[in-house]
C-alpha cells in the first residue's frame, strides 16, 4: 500500500477552492471516489485524515472545501460566521457541492460512475443537500449531520442515504429527525437512520469535545459509525 496525498485547486464561479485528496498508488485502474465534507470549521486535518483512511479502503478520498482556499475558522464565533451564508441560502450549498462533484470526476484515478459523499456536522447537511439536488451519486452518509429539509425540493433523490445520528444531539432535535424521515420517505429515497443512544453532537471528533456546547466525543459511536459507513460503501459500490 502506498497512500499518496496532495491538494488540488478548483473553482466555484470566481471562488478558488482547494481540496485535499488521497489514493492508494499501488492499485491500478479507476476506482470509486468519496467526497468528504467538513464541519463548520472548514477543510482541516480532521477531514484530511478521513481522506487517507478512505484511500486505504481502496477509494479516492476527496476532502471538499466549502469556504475557499486557506479559509478556516479559529473558534465557534468564526465558524458560525463562515457557515451562516450557506445556512441562509441552501442554494449556495448545492452550487458549491456541484463544483466539488465536477472537480472529483476530472481526477484520473476516479471512476466517475461510482461516487459517494460523506460529511460531518455541517458537512452532513452538505452531503444530504447534494443528494437532494438530484446529483448522480451512489450514496450519501451523514455523521451527526444537520438534517433540516429544504423548503422546496422537487428533485428526485437518486443516492442511497445513511444518516448516523446521536440520539441526544441538542442541535438535531427529535422533531427534525422525524421530519427528515418523512422527507426521505416522501421522496421515495432508499434511506436508513441509525441513532446511537447516550450520544450527543460531534461524536466522531475528539477535538470538538465541549459538553457545555453539546459536542461530546463518543468513542463507541465513532467506531460503530465508521463500520456502518464501510459496509454501506461496499454495498453501493458493488451493486450494478
Amino acid at each position: 500500500m502506498a497512500i499518496i496525498s496532495n491538494t488540488v485547486g478548483y473553482l466555484d464561479g470566481d471562488v478558488l477552492l482547494e481540496a485535499f485528496f488521497a489514493f492508494d498508488d499501488s492499485l491500478s485502474g479507476r476506482r470509486p471516489a468519496v467526497l468528504i465534507n467538513h464541519t463548520w470549521a472548514g477543510r482541516d486535518d480532521f477531514v484530511a485524515e478521513k481522506a487517507k483512511k478512505l484511500a486505504a479502503l481502496g477509494y479516492v478520498g476527496f476532502a471538499v472545501d466549502m469556504y475557499g482556499k486557506g479559509v478556516l475558522g479559529s473558534d465557534a464565533e468564526e465558524n458560525a460566521k463562515l457557515m451562516q451564508p450557506f445556512m441562509q441560502d441552501r442554494q449556495l450549498i448545492k452550487k458549491r457541492m456541484m463544483a466539488a462533484l465536477y472537480a472529483v470526476k476530472l481526477m484520473p484515478w476516479v471512476d466517475d460512475s461510482r461516487i459517494a459523499a460523506i460529511g460531518f456536522c455541517f458537512g452532513g447537511l452538505c452531503s444530504l443537500d447534494l443528494a437532494r439536488a438530484g446529483a448522480d451519486l451512489k450514496g450519501v452518509v451523514s455523521f451527526h449531520g444537520l438534517l433540516g429539509a429544504l423548503d422546496d425540493n422537487s428533485h428526485p433523490i437518486k443516492a442511497k442515504i445513511l444518516a448516523l445520528h446521536g440520539h441526544d444531539d441538542p442541535m438535531v432535535p427529535v422533531e427534525q429527525v422525524i421530519a427528515f424521515e418523512k422527507e426521505m420517505t416522501k421522496a421515495g429515497a432508499d434511506w436508513q437512520l441509525h441513532a446511537f443512544g447516550n450520544t450527543q453532537h460531534a461524536f466522531t471528533n475528539p477535538l470538538a469535545n465541549n459538553p457545555d456546547f453539546g459536542t461530546v466525543y463518543q468513542p463507541e459511536a465513532d467506531k460503530r459509525s465508521w463500520i456502518l459507513m464501510e459496509n454501506f460503501l461496499a454495498e453501493i459500490f458493488t451493486q450494478l
